[in-house]
């Protein structure tokens, strides 16, 4: 009786194993928000084994000239180049069909409508796919784009738990130390985007833009295995910064960082001036094909993130998020001019 229940509990093991490999289901563990439900990132095999291959340390002593991390610049850009052909309509509909993406939530949601992949990938969402939480309060600050996301009280504490590169700042992050002081251990919202996500980004609060500063680097990838390795993905990375001056939260740091295949980090024209009004979940921007991440930065003590986003990320656990929906709220907001 023992050794039957024992080959049946392996069986069961194996066939979910093999399940997980082929529906791809081999990336990190998730909780889906909406569900509360604990799921596994789709990804391609070679993709992870890619990922633990050149970020460990073994990797990160032999390549001390940096080749391989060049090597992935130069493929990621080349990449990029190929998605503006004509010729990669015809990957959509498989990519459609691996990631289970339901077209509905987005305009058009007809594949054969888009010329290229490229403009596949920077598709917008129909009008009621992503509605804004109480888009009329300022002091509910809402998430930016469909992604994961982790956030901390502190850029202390998303060191120790997160983002492990050896150099981060906030200074490094957007090439100004007198700026960062602003944020100093300010609270940190950090959003994840795998390729096939909505890739668009939108404002998190309402405010005015301060300052905004483009920032050339290379394209790394954006996975938790790199992230938690000591190589400085967020500071090396092509990025674009933005400061929204927000009478609820301060002044609110907005940084899109380009990864693996990304062609461009591209801010629209009224986000790149300063003086704009900005509404809470007007887009700010979009990538262009591939990985990428977002780091929002508040003002140290003005926004008090939402509960069921902090205990999973204490846990150094990612929460599938869509755009609009709650973020936190501003805990001293001040009175506007």
């Amino acid at each position: 009786m023992f050794l039957a229940y024992y080959l049946h509990s392996l069986l069961d093991t194996v066939l979910s194993y093999y399940k997980i490999i082929e529906t791809r289901e081999v990336g990190w563990i998730t909780i889906d928000r909406q569900s509360g439900q604990f799921k596994r990132e789709q990804q391609p095999l070679w993709k992870k084994f890619k990922l633990l291959l050149l970020f460990n340390p073994l990797t990160e002593w032999i390549d001390r000239t940096h080749w391989m991390r060049l090597w992935t610049r130069d493929k990621s850009v080349a990449a990029g180049g190929r998605e503006r052909q004509p010729r990669s309509h015809r990957e959509i509909k498989g990519f459609i069909d691996f990631y289970q993406i339901d077209m509905s939530d987005f305009s058009p949601s007809d594949p054969e409508e888009y010329p290229t992949f490229e403009d596949f990938f920077v598709r917008k969402h129909a009008s009621h796919a992503r509605p804004i939480y109480q888009p009329e309060d300022r002091t509910k600050a809402i998430v930016v784009t469909d992604a994961r996301v982790a956030v901390f009280p502190s850029v202390t504490r998303a060191k120790e738990l997160w983002i492990k590169g050896s150099q981060f700042t906030i200074g490094k992050l957007i090439e100004d130390e007198k700026k960062a002081d602003t944020w100093n251990d300010g609270a940190v919202a950090s959003f994840r985007l795998s390729p096939q996500d909505y890739h668009r980004y939108h404002s998190p609060v309402a405010g005015k833009v301060k300052w905004y500063k483009r920032i050339p680097g290379s394209y790394l990838q954006v996975d938790p295995v790199a992230l938690h390795s000591s190589v400085n993905i967020l500071t090396e990375n092509a990025r674009c910064c933005v400061c929204i001056d927000s009478s609820e939260f301060g002044q609110v740091l907005f940084v899109a960082i380009g990864a693996t295949d990304v062609g461009t980090v591209e801010f629209h024209e009224p986000m790149r001036q300063p003086g704009h009004d900005v509404e809470k979940g007007e887009e700010i921007g979009l990538f262009q094909f591939g990985g990428s991440a977002i780091v929002v930065v508040f003002e140290n003590g003005r926004i008090g993130f939402d509960e069921d986003l902090l205990v999973p990320s204490n846990k150094e656990i990612n929460i599938d998020v869509r755009v609009g929906q709650s973020l936190g709220k501003a805990t001293r907001p001040r009175a506007r001019k």
